[in-house]
C-alpha cells in the first residue's frame, strides 16, 4: 500500500501538471503520513540532499553557460563549425552537430545548447532548404552531446549520488571519447538523411577562412580546456573549475568579444539563479523521495530480481537500459539520477561494470529521455524554437534515436570507450 500511494500520488500529480519536484515531495509527504512516521523527516531528507559540497560547482557551471551562451561565444563557434564541416553533404547540420560537441563541452546543459545554437541553426537550416522538423531533429539530437562532454553538471550529480564512490574528473574523462563517438554517429545518420532528401553541399570556404575562425573562437574553446586541466592537473578542484569557468567566460566575454552588454549579463544572472534555484529543488526532492523508496525496500527488492541476471551480464544490461530508456521518458535526468544511481550501481559493479562506465552509461541512457515524449524537455524547448508540433517532430526522429542507441550500445558493451583515458590519466597521475 506503501508504494501505491508513494506512486500513485508521484504519477497523478505529474498527469494534473505539478512540477516534478512538487510531486516527488508530496508523494513522499503523503507515504510518510500514511505510514505514521513524521513528515519533517521528508523536508530535513531534501535539505541533506542538497548540503554536499561537490553540488557547489553545479550553480557555477550554469552561470558560466548562461553568460557564455550570450557573450557571443556560440556564435563564433558556430562560424567555426560551419568553416570546417559546412561544405559537406549535409554540411549545415554537420555544423549543427559539430557546434553542439564544442558548445556542450563549455555549457554541460542539451537545453543550453538547444536554447543558444538552435534559435540561429533552425532558421538557417530552414533557409537552406532542409524541412523544418529534421532541422529540429538534428538540433535536439546533437544537444545530448553536452551531456557526455565535460563540464557536465549531470555528472557531479552522477557522483554525489554514488556517494562518493566515483571521482567527478575521472567522469569528466570517461564521457570524452563517448562524446565524442556519439557526435560521429550523428553527423554519419546527417549525411545519410541530407542524400536521401537532396539536401544541398556548399563551397569550401577555404583555409584561410577556417583558420580565421579557428582563432577567433580559440578563447571560448580555452573554457572547456582550462577546466579540464586544471581538473586532471590536481590544480583545482571541479567546484574551483566551475567558479574560475564564470570568471573565464565574463573576462572573454567582456574585454575579448566586448559583446556582453549590462542587460544581458543581468538576463544571464537571473536565469542563472532561476535555473540553480529548479535543480537544487529537484535534487532535494529525489532525495526525500528516494530515502523513501529505502525505507520499503524497493531498492533492494530491484536489485534481488536484477541479481538473478548477474550470470547473464548482457541480458542485465539489455534490462538496466531499458529501465533507463522508460524512465527517462517519463521523468526528469537530475531526480533520476538521485533515485537510480544507489539502486543500479551496485548490481552493474557487481555484473563486472565499472563505475565510470556505468556513469556515462545511465547519462546518454536518460539523456535520450530528454528527447522523448511526454517529459522530454529538450524535445519541447526544440519544437517551440522551431515553431512546430511534437508530434510532426517524432514522427520524422527516428534515424537520430536509431544513431543514439547504437552509440549507447556501444557505450555498454564496449568498456574502453569509456575506460580508456581514464586508465591513461590514472596511470600518468
Amino acid at each position: 500500500m506503501e508504494l501505491i500511494i508513494l506512486f500513485g500520488c508521484f504519477f497523478i500529480l505529474l498527469i494534473l501538471g505539478t512540477p516534478v519536484a512538487f510531486s516527488l515531495a508530496a508523494a513522499s509527504v503523503a507515504t510518510l503520513l500514511y505510514m505514521d512516521i513524521s513528515p519533517v523527516i521528508a523536508f530535513q531528507r531534501m535539505i541533506s540532499g542538497i548540503n554536499v559540497f561537490a553540488l557547489l560547482a553545479l550553480p557555477f557551471f550554469i552561470y558560466a553557460g548562461e553568460l557564455m551562451t550570450r557573450g557571443g561565444i556560440a556564435e563564433k563557434l558556430l562560424a567555426l563549425g560551419n568553416a570546417a564541416v559546412g561544405h559537406l553533404r549535409g554540411g549545415l547540420g554537420m555544423v549543427n552537430v559539430t557546434s553542439s560537441m564544442a558548445f556542450g563541452g563549455i555549457s554541460g546543459s542539451a537545453v543550453a545548447d538547444v536554447s543558444a545554437l538552435g534559435s540561429t541553426l533552425i532558421p538557417m537550416m530552414e533557409k537552406r532548404g532542409y524541412r523544418k522538423e529534421d532541422a529540429v531533429n538534428i538540433t535536439i539530437s546533437s544537444s545530448i552531446l553536452g551531456l557526455l562532454i565535460p563540464p557536465s553538471h549531470n555528472m557531479i550529480i552522477f557522483a554525489v549520488a554514488a556517494g562518493g564512490s566515483v571521482s567527478i574528473s575521472g567522469l569528466f574523462v570517461a564521457g570524452l571519447l563517448p562524446g565524442l563517438i556519439t557526435g560521429l554517429i550523428l553527423m554519419l545518420a546527417v549525411y545519410i538523411i541530407a542524400l536521401k532528401r537532396g539536401y544541398p553541399a556548399e563551397s569550401f570556404p577555404g583555409w584561410q577562412v577556417l583558420l580565421q575562425t579557428f582563432a577567433l573562437s580559440i578563447p571560448g574553446l580555452l573554457t572547456a580546456v582550462i577546466i579540464l586541466l586544471g581538473v586532471l592537473t590536481g590544480v583545482f578542484t571541479a567546484t574551483e573549475s566551475a567558479a574560475i569557468a564564470v570568471l573565464w567566460a565574463i573576462l572573454v566575454s567582456i574585454v575579448v568579444y566586448k559583446s556582453l552588454s549590462w542587460d544581458a549579463f543581468l538576463d544571464a544572472t537571473r536565469s542563472a539563479c532561476k535555473t540553480t534555484a529548479m535543480v537544487m529543488l529537484v535534487i532535494g526532492a529525489a532525495s526525500g523521495f528516494g530515502w523513501v523508496l529505502a525505507v520499503n525496500d524497493v531498492p533492494l527488492l530491484l536489485a534481488n530480481w536484477l541479481g538473478q541476471f548477474a550470470d547473464q551480464p548482457v541480458l542485465l544490461f539489455l534490462l538496466i537500459l531499458l529501465v533507463l530508456l522508460l524512465l527517462g521518458a517519463i521523468m526528469d535526468m537530475a531526480p533520476l539520477i538521485m533515485i537510480v544511481t544507489p539502486i543500479l550501481l551496485p548490481v552493474t559493479t557487481a555484473a563486472g561494470m565499472d563505475p565510470l562506465q556505468f556513469g556515462i552509461v545511465m547519462i546518454l541512457g536518460l539523456g535520450i529521455g530528454l528527447l522523448t515524449p511526454p517529459v522530454g524537455s529538450v524535445l519541447f524547448v526544440g519544437c517551440a524554437l522551431g515553431k512546430t508540433s511534437v508530434e510532426q517532430v517524432t514522427r520524422t526522429i527516428w534515424p537520430f534515436y536509431l544513431a543514439l542507441f547504437v552509440a549507447l550500445l556501444a557505450v555498454t558493451f564496449l568498456p574502453s570507450l569509456s575506460l580508456w583515458l581514464p586508465g591513461i590519466w590514472m596511470a600518468g597521475a
